[in-house]
């Protein structure tokens, strides 16, 4: 089990003060990927010209656009919601960019009230993810939209 106070009490750690977009974000994603078990892609995508464009991240190459609305991590952005997906190959719309992913958990970032990008992470097993993780991941996208997204 994660231990989502200290991966958090860590993140802020790393960010806070440091004013630098990118580099927060490839250290959130590399913290992610070396703290989290069972997962084979943390990072994250950003809002460009009203689509999602890849972002840092650790694991293997990526799809690097999705449109709002495509995809769990579009679908997390229409409807502003943590998207928890048991399994990727029953949701409608999943795109594939790893065929290894089965479950994924996807939190809307924001700043200024609008959805500015999002936290992706995927697993190799299906049901990886639980409402545990969904709390803890929302501090974390919380603390990124304080001291990053500001």
């Amino acid at each position: 089990m994660t231990d989502y106070k200290l991966l958090n009490e860590q993140l802020y750690a790393l960010v806070h003060g440091v004013p630098h977009l990118v580099a927060n974000l490839a250290n959130a994603s590399a913290l992610l990927f070396e703290a989290l078990d069972n997962i084979n892609w943390a990072g994250f995508y950003l809002m460009h010209e009203r689509k999602l464009v890849l972002g840092p991240f650790q694991g293997k190459t990526a799809c690097i656009e999705i449109a709002v609305g495509r995809g769990v991590c579009g679908t997390a952005v229409a409807k502003d919601e943590t998207q928890l997906v048991y399994d990727v190959h029953m949701f409608e719309g999943h795109i594939a960019c790893d065929s290894a992913s089965n479950s994924e958990i996807v939190i809307p970032l924001h700043k200024n009230g609008e959805v500015v990008g999002v936290l992706d992470i995927d697993s190799p097993l299906v049901g990886r993810f639980n409402d545990d993780d969904r709390n803890g991941l929302e501090e974390f996208a919380k603390i990124l939209e304080k001291e990053v997204f500001k």
